[in-house]
């Protein structure tokens, strides 16, 4: 076959270090922005970033040749110098060591960016603890909780 063809989508999440509430108003445009540039300078593109003040939830398609933890790599440490970079006073800012990816679906594509624009009003049911487990439950991914945290 002469060309390569792919379908590669994925539901990213993380969140803040120690799910501190320092994504705020004031940050949240200026950073899913940076972010979402980040995925598409080579790496792919991205459909949807939303979250609330202590997670992230990134839906993007990536190219085959980028190894995803190279990805969140770059999109955790590039946007958290970013920030420190741009707003001096948000020295506590910084991401959890671990990340969740998923994959979705072509027929599921349009959900998931539902999914991901409605994160506040969610998230007024439902904490990024009881979310993230559902996840891992949905998805058959073991897991000991008492590590899943740290």
């Amino acid at each position: 076959m002469a060309h390569t063809f792919y379908s590669l989508h994925y539901h990213i999440i993380f969140s803040t270090k120690h799910r501190e509430p320092l994504i705020d108003n004031s940050l949240k445009d200026r950073l899913f922005a940076y972010m979402a540039g980040i995925i598409n300078n080579g790496n792919g593109f991205t459909r949807k970033i939303n979250g609330t003040a202590d997670h992230v939830h990134i839906l993007a398609d990536v190219k085959p040749k980028i190894a995803l933890s190279n990805l969140l790599r770059d999109i955790k440490s590039n946007s958290s110098g970013w920030v420190h970079d741009t707003f001096p006073e948000k020295s506590k800012f910084g991401w959890q060591i671990g990340y969740g990816i998923f994959s979705v679906s072509e027929s599921n594509i349009e959900r998931v960016i539902d999914y991901i624009e409605n994160q506040e009003e969610h998230h007024k049911k439902r904490t990024f603890k009881e979310e993230f487990l559902k996840f891992l439950q949905r998805h058959h991914i073991e897991y000991d909780e008492s590590h899943l945290w740290d």
